[in-house]
């Protein structure tokens, strides 16, 4: 479990109906917020889709009254380059934005801003991350491509695979992807919502709720509930 606090966002990033999850996020970390928002999962969509989430991100938090600025981790170059990943290190709050999920995965893996991701976590402060931003901390994540159907992820919710966007995916596939995961744990999270990750266990904030279909069954959990995975 963290010492810090990882927040899984089912969608919503930067957006006004977010604040209260975030102004929670905001007031665990351990002294004056230093937010350090990363558009890596869109790392692969061009200059200007990067820079739109870059500057989404600090206008967004800046505005929550925190210090914010956006830092380029955008490929495994960059990923390993050491001023960016400084950056990230003199963070207590790192945001990571939505995009592809795989290509988040293949570009921190083993590097020394995944590292410093894990840091902040030890340090008690906030790791944030939104749709794909979330789906890499379970414990795989559905490549969506020929070959192997899932895909090894960071694995800081052990034996789950995170499902953002949960409120809007259809039914049959929701079904189908349970069927697909085998033993492993499937954990919906909705929009506008977080399942928060810490040191006392898991809980939910936000304006939606969070589904656990595990072997016991299907349970919903909402705002301020614990949850059992």
């Amino acid at each position: 479990m963290n010492q810090g606090t990882l927040a899984l966002v089912g969608s919503g990033e930067y957006l006004p109906r977010m604040a209260p999850v975030d102004r929670l996020l905001l007031s665990r970390v351990p002294g004056e917020p230093r937010v350090v928002c990363l558009p890596t999962a869109a790392g692969a969509e061009g200059v200007e889709t990067i820079g739109r989430w870059a500057r989404m991100g600090v206008e967004y938090f800046t505005a929550l009254g925190a210090q914010a600025e956006a830092v380029g981790v955008v490929d495994r170059a960059t990923a390993d380059d050491e001023d960016r990943v400084a950056h990230i290190r003199a963070a207590n709050f790192v945001y990571l934005s939505g995009g592809k999920p795989d290509y988040l995965v293949d570009t921190l893996n083993g590097t020394r801003a995944l590292a410093a991701l894990h840091e902040v976590l030890e340090r008690g402060g906030v790791v944030a991350g939104c749709s794909a931003g979330a789906m890499i901390w379970g414990e795989a994540i559905p490549r969506f491509r020929l070959g192997a159907l899932f895909q090894p992820a960071f694995r800081r919710v052990p034996n789950a695979v995170i499902v953002p966007h949960f409120d809007e995916m259809p039914s049959l596939l929701v079904r189908l992807l349970h069927r697909l995961i085998g033993p492993r744990v499937l954990v919906g999270i909705e929009g506008n919502t977080a399942l928060m990750v810490a040191e006392d266990g898991y809980s939910v904030v936000g304006a939606g709720g969070v589904t656990v279909w595990n072997s016991r069954g299907k349970v919903r959990y909402t705002d301020g509930q614990a949850v059992v995975l």
